[in-house]
């Protein structure tokens, strides 16, 4: 399965509670912190729900 790099590049300060919890969720603990995650669809849906807060790179 591939792996994928996910930064977050804005913060989660003024959005939503279910958008926090998903930036959580990946275990991304601050501003431009990343994380390496497989790219399960799973995963995949949980960077689309915050895709305007996170960058993703192929690894």
């Amino acid at each position: 399965m591939a792996r994928i790099k996910i930064t977050q590049v804005k913060s989660a300060i003024d959005r939503s509670h279910s958008q926090k919890g998903t930036i959580k969720a990946l275990g991304i603990q601050k501003v431009n912190r990343s994380v390496e995650k497989e790219a399960t669809p799973q995963i995949l849906g949980m960077v689309a729900k915050v895709k305007h807060l996170v960058t993703v790179e192929n690894i």
